[in-house]
């Protein structure tokens, strides 16, 4: 049986009275956490964690709102924002972790690992960033974007606000077929876009408060970016980007690679916006490495 192919249990953390999905291999050696990216869970992990769990404790979480974890309505108790994201992870780190981890997210997953960093710095070895999410349509970026995008920008946040139209919206995009055409684009590699992907990104979309979450996140035009907080990290950062990812293009995330607390920034040669699904043999190559030159050795614990 190949990695790939491992079934993990699902495991359940009640955070501040809300359940939340992670899953966990591996009882010892450095702690890895991974955090997804928008839309995504830890089934993202899937070609990534059994190997990685050879060598190291590992865990994946789905953030509040995604995958099998609760998704109460915006803002009862809790908005779906970074600083949300951050304090769940650090909450994780200590509670279920119970020592420093190396974080590595995807996407949007990339600035909730930023942000726990920045929150809890003691508790992150280290942070990898997998294309990270660069958040152009924050307000703080209308500048960079092309004339008519900013003039239409008043427009767009009108219509967003409209919560039954972002519902329609959501059941549009929430189907087989547009999913898969959807990751067609993003990913380098278009084989990896498998009938087993799309019942992962689907299945929560179909449970209740999925289309809240996404009309609460596709309104956040504020929050913190990349930029912002990779200058407040106290640990090192490494970045991997895919050549071929059409969503955060890796010119742009070069200028990540200016700050002092990245040491190195890896560009993966035909890879798209989501690596460790596409081309997982090299990232968890370039992640195993990583973590071997940074890792505070502690001692074996026993599985939970």
């Amino acid at each position: 049986m190949s990695t790939a192919e491992i079934s993990i249990p699902n495991q359940i953390w009640e955070w501040r009275g809300l359940p939340i999905n992670y899953q966990q291999m591996g009882t010892d050696g450095p702690a890895l956490v991974l955090i997804h990216g928008f839309g995504a869970s830890v089934g993202h992990w899937r070609k990534t964690i059994p190997a990685l769990a050879e060598n190291h404790r590992v865990f994946a979480l789905d953030l509040l709102g995604f995958g099998q974890s609760a998704k109460p309505a915006p803002g009862e108790p809790l908005p779906y924002d970074f600083e949300t994201w951050g304090t769940q992870v650090t909450d994780f780190l200590h509670e279920i972790v119970k020592e420093p981890a190396f974080v590595v997210g995807n996407s949007i997953g990339g600035v909730v690992a930023l942000q726990a960093a920045v929150m809890d710095p003691g508790q992150s070895q280290g942070v990898i960033l997998l294309d990270c999410a660069l958040r152009q349509i924050c307000d703080r970026k209308l500048h960079t974007q092309p004339p008519m995008r900013r003039l239409g920008r008043p427009l767009l946040k009108k219509v967003l606000k409209n919560r039954a139209l972002v519902h329609w919206l959501f059941a549009q995009i929430a189907r087989p077929a547009r999913i898969r055409a959807v990751l067609r684009t993003a990913y380098g590699n278009p084989e990896a876009v498998t009938d087993e992907l799309i019942e992962i990104l689907l299945a929560p979309a179909r449970e209740p408060g999925a289309a809240d979450v996404f009309w609460a996140f596709i309104n956040n035009f504020d929050g913190p970016l990349p930029e912002d907080l990779l200058p407040q990290i106290t640990c090192p950062a490494l970045i991997l980007w895919g050549t071929a990812d059409p969503w955060e293009p890796i010119a742009l995330g070069r200028e990540l690679a200016k700050f002092p607390a990245v040491e190195e920034f890896i560009p993966l040669e035909g890879a798209g916006h989501c690596p460790q699904d596409e081309i997982p043999d090299v990232v968890n190559d370039h992640l195993q490495a990583w973590v071997a030159r940074h890792a505070v050795t502690t001692p074996a614990v026993s599985p939970r």
